[in-house]
């Protein structure tokens, strides 16, 4: 009877060590995921200023976008909580968006060959960032599923694992859905 409640006992612990490695393991991939989509928030940050330098060059009056882009850019940098980061990121979208738009009165800027250049890299990095999110979402999901499935729920409650936030992100070269009316 003794060896059975060993056995029992023995499995027991072997299965919470077994569980509190998955949560560590999960914890490292949201990691890991989160720093591709940092890297490419960098290098969208990055690029930012050379793309509002060349559309400065051709708009002298559009000065209120330029500096508003500038200060979300600087604010979106500065903040370093994932919960945070989104709304700060979409933000900076959204102006990027405007000066997308401001673009349209300038034909001779459409078709410069530096702004194209600049507007593809755009393009290419915006993609790898929503790459970057899917994996991370998924990280996270996968996670999140550990956290609150039970019997694995016992193990995070013990070890302090919380669920952990996804990451939504609206990005300057998402095109708006068409509005139907019927």
């Amino acid at each position: 009877m003794t060896t059975i409640l060993l056995l029992a006992v023995l499995s027991i612990i072997v299965w919470a060590i077994f569980t509190y490695n998955l949560f560590v393991r999960d914890k490292n991939l949201i990691k890991e995921a989160w720093s591709g989509i940092d890297v490419q928030l960098k290098r969208r940050h990055n690029l930012i200023p050379n793309l509002v330098a060349s559309v400065q060059g051709y708009s002298k009056h559009e000065k209120t976008l330029f500096e508003n882009i500038t200060q979300k850019r600087s604010e979106a940098v500065k903040v370093e909580s994932i919960k945070e980061k989104a709304p700060a990121e979409s933000d900076l979208s959204g102006m990027l968006k405007n000066l997308f738009v401001a673009v349209e009165n300038y034909p001779d800027l459409k078709a410069s060959e530096n702004f194209l250049t600049l507007h593809n890299q755009l393009v290419e990095i915006e993609d790898q960032l929503q790459y970057a999110r899917r994996y991370y979402n998924g990280a996270v999901r996968n996670y999140n599923i550990r956290v609150e499935s039970f019997p694995s729920n016992v193990v995070a409650a013990i070890f302090n694992f919380k669920q952990d936030n996804f990451f939504e992100i609206t990005l300057a070269t998402e095109k708006a859905a068409p509005e139907v009316k019927l």
